[in-house]
């Protein structure tokens, strides 16, 4: 089976085709600027058998226009991997929030459409461009099945004592505040790698898994099921971030507003866009630019570029610590993500106050990209980096849902 996974944003689709047979990478692809403008848009399609790449500025005004262009290119004579779309199988899509009702992916129908529309209140900014990609593949590919996977669906398995937040019950029931945690794809697939790494069964392993990046968060794995997480009802909670500040004393908003003279609104903005590593460094929202002052610069962003990582390879320790603790010791601790599988850095400041753990990763090892066993001589806990592979775990969920 091929199947096609689609991951629509507020004015972009990215698309991987994926010849599940032997889970290969056939094509990939980018489509963005999505009506942004008249006449804007920009597509970038790589094929996987040797064909040429294209990439052309092109009028894109809705996602239905650019889930149309992608199509075309699959199956063109030029660019194209395929003979026709009816030798994709399946297309599998990346939808932020299913609420406390999908716990796995789901074969879309109209009753799963209508859930991810109730549940945009809890993803605004991600659920209705979902929907869009959704409803333009269908329309594009009638009769071929779609599968919705839920970045939150892996976190639904936390016991209610993790995900329940402390305050008047009734606001939990009437509007689902909850803890639904973030980046499940990611953490699911490589938690399954490193079961593969560790050569156990998953219901024997205990895991922490650290995505790490301009989002990050972190889970405890128990058997293979999450059973805590760092986001919480929105991205916003948990580490800090490239720009999002991760928790702070909720009273710290009511006192930005009032001081400022801002709206909660405006300073929810300030608190995702202008926060995290960005609003310490004042450099950059991007790690390697701030490792690169913190290196190199001079004062005064020098010391706020080094208090910027430190910040955040603290916090992330704790996280880390406090994980240890609920799952009762560990059997390994996953780095994944853009930060987490490229900082050497970052893994080495993270883990060196964990040493009283026992927990110590190898330096020479840890120099090394991929997936690759950094574990240092006597730790008690195995420590891998994983590249993370979300696209293919939203393959092989709707493969499995498919095939059912």
């Amino acid at each position: 089976m091929k199947v096609l996974v689609i991951n629509a944003g507020s004015s972009s689709v990215k698309y991987q085709l994926i010849d599940m047979t032997t889970e290969t990478l056939i094509a990939k692809g980018l489509c963005e600027k999505i009506g942004i403008a008249p006449g804007s848009g920009h597509m970038k399609h790589s094929p996987q058998n040797g064909k040429p790449a294209y990439e052309v500025e092109i009028a894109l005004p809705t996602h239905t226009d650019a889930i149309k262009a992608v199509l075309e290119k699959l199956v063109s004579p030029e660019f194209g991997v395929v003979s026709s779309l009816s030798d994709i199988g399946a297309v599998g899509h990346r939808v932020l929030n299913g609420g406390p009702k999908y716990a796995e992916s789901a074969l879309v129908d109209a009753s799963v459409i209508k859930d991810i529309e109730y549940f945009i209140p809890l993803g605004p900014l991600h659920n209705p461009h979902n929907l869009s990609g959704i409803r333009a593949c269908i329309g594009a590919m009638p009769g071929v099945p779609q599968v919705a996977t839920f970045d939150t669906s892996f976190h639904q398995t936390m016991p209610d004592y993790a995900y329940t937040y402390a305050i008047p019950y009734k606001y939990q029931e009437k509007y689902h505040i909850r803890r639904y945690g973030f980046h499940g794809t990611s953490h699911k697939y490589v938690s399954q790698e490193a079961v593969k790494l560790l050569g156990a069964k998953a219901e024997n392993t205990r895991i922490i898994t650290c995505h790490l990046g301009n989002g990050s968060s972190l889970a405890a794995i128990r058997g293979g099921k999450c059973i805590d997480t760092s986001m919480g009802l929105t991205p916003l909670e948990g580490v800090p971030m490239g720009t999002r500040s991760g928790s702070i004393d909720p009273a710290i908003v009511e006192y930005i507003a009032d001081s400022e003279k801002l709206t909660v609104a405006e300073t929810l903005h300030l608190l995702n866009h202008e926060s995290g590593v960005l609003g310490i460094s004042g450099v950059s929202s991007d790690f390697r630019e701030i490792e690169a002052v913190a290196e190199n610069g001079g004062e005064p962003l020098y010391a706020r570029a080094n208090l910027a990582l430190k910040v955040f390879y603290y916090n992330v320790m704790k996280y880390l610590a406090s994980y240890y603790g609920a799952l009762g010791g560990a059997d390994a601790i996953v780095f994944t993500a853009g930060l987490g599988e490229n900082s050497a850095e970052a893994r080495a400041e993270i883990t060196k106050p964990l040493a009283g753990l026992g927990i110590s990763l190898d330096p020479e090892k840890n120099k090394v990209r991929g997936t690759v066993d950094i574990t240092g001589n006597g730790s008690k806990v195995r420590i891998f980096t994983i590249p993370t592979n979300e696209e293919l775990m939203i393959a092989r969920d709707t493969k499995a849902i498919v095939e059912r």
